[in-house]
């Protein structure tokens, strides 16, 4: 039976990997930010609720390129994708300061067990009080969790600390 996945920008990666597993060395091979993919709670969790076009930002690459990548190992037709504008602040924001910062989650931990942080971390954004910045210590850019608090109203910024870690500061508004 011929497998009728259609490969997409909102192809989550977790249905893509089941669809056609061969394509994790290709997703890996595609930017070292997908090494992760290999951890099987990261795999588990995180796969389910990332699509192709979070991906592609995480992993720094052009949206169309991987999908086109990914359809080409396959045998789909290339696509011209209309993938929306990158919302993702790595620039340093006018609201930010140091001394602002008034709680820090480490999602590290809750990552490893399995759990998704979103609740906590939108819960801790919702405490905020005026100008007071939350920071959240991520082995990865977590994308969709950003996307939801975009979507709230909320503004974030987003530091690259080391391939293996990232500091996402977030601000009610």
């Amino acid at each position: 039976m011929e497998n009728k996945l259609i490969i997409t920008p909102r192809t989550k990666i977790y249905e893509l990997l089941e669809a056609y597993p061969q394509l994790e060395e290709v997703l890996i091979s595609a930017s070292p930010q997908f090494k992760k993919l290999t951890n099987p709670l990261l795999r588990k969790t995180i796969t389910r609720i990332t699509s192709l076009s979070q991906a592609a930002t995480i992993g720094n690459l052009n949206v169309e390129d991987l999908i086109n990548t990914l359809r080409r190992e396959i045998g789909q037709e290339n696509i011209a994708t209309t993938a929306e504008k990158d919302n993702i602040n790595f620039e340093r924001p006018d609201w930010f300061a140091d001394e602002k910062v008034k709680a820090v989650i480490d999602v590290r931990d809750m990552l490893h067990r399995g759990e998704h942080p979103v609740h906590e971390v939108l819960a801790a954004i919702k405490k905020l009080n005026g100008d007071e910045i939350l920071r959240m210590i991520s082995p990865f850019n977590p994308v969709p969790l950003i996307e939801k608090s975009l979507s709230l109203g909320h503004q974030h910024w987003v530091k690259k600390i080391s391939e293996e870690e990232y500091h996402i500061f977030f601000v009610k508004q």
